[in-house]
C-alpha cells in the first residue's frame, strides 16, 4: 500500500492489512520530499524504528541536482536507528534490485523468514553501513 503522507485515514482502518515494513522515500532533489518524511515520521509508533521502518533515497544518480544535505539523511539514519537504501530508480537494474532487497527485508519483518527478526535485521543493516 502506498500514502503520500501520515497519519493514514482512520476512517479505513478496519481494513487495513497489518503493517509490517514503513518505507520512507525521499527524493534527493526535493526539499519537500525530505519536509515531507519528517513531518510523518511524527505519526509511526516507536516500536516501528526497532527493525521495521527505512528510508529509501532516490535521485542518487543526479548528485548535481541534490537539493537535499546528505548530512539531513544521514541523521535521519542515527535519530531513528534505521538503515538508509540508496536508488536511481531510472536505472532498471538498479531498480530490481532495490525493489528485490526490501523485498526481503518486508520478509523478515513480517516474520516469513525463520531465526531472522526485524529488529537484527535492522542491526545488522546499521552495522554494514558503517562500515
Amino acid at each position: 500500500h502506498l500514502a503520500t503522507s501520515l497519519p493514514l485515514p482512520s476512517e479505513r482502518d478496519h481494513l487495513r492489512p497489518r503493517i509490517d515494513l514503513i518505507v520512507f522515500m525521499i527524493d534527493i532533489k526535493s526539499k519537500h520530499s525530505l519536509k515531507n518524511v519528517e513531518a510523518s515520521l511524527t505519526h509511526v509508533d516507536a516500536n516501528f524504528f526497532l527493525g521495521k521502518v527505512c528510508f529509501l533515497v532516490t535521485g542518487v544518480g543526479r548528485v548535481n541536482y541534490c537539493s537535499i544535505d546528505m548530512n539531513a539523511i544521514w541523521k535521519l539514519r542515527e535519530v531513528y536507528c534505521s538503515p538508509v537504501l540508496f536508488c536511481e530508480l531510472e536505472l532498471e537494474g538498479m531498480r530490481v534490485a532495490t525493489a528485490q532487497r526490501l523485498l526481503r527485508m518486508l520478509q523478515i519483518c513480517a516474520g516469513h523468514v525463520p531465526g531472522v527478526s526485524a529488529l537484527s535485521f535492522g542491526s545488522l543493516m546499521r552495522h554494514s553501513a558503517d562500515d
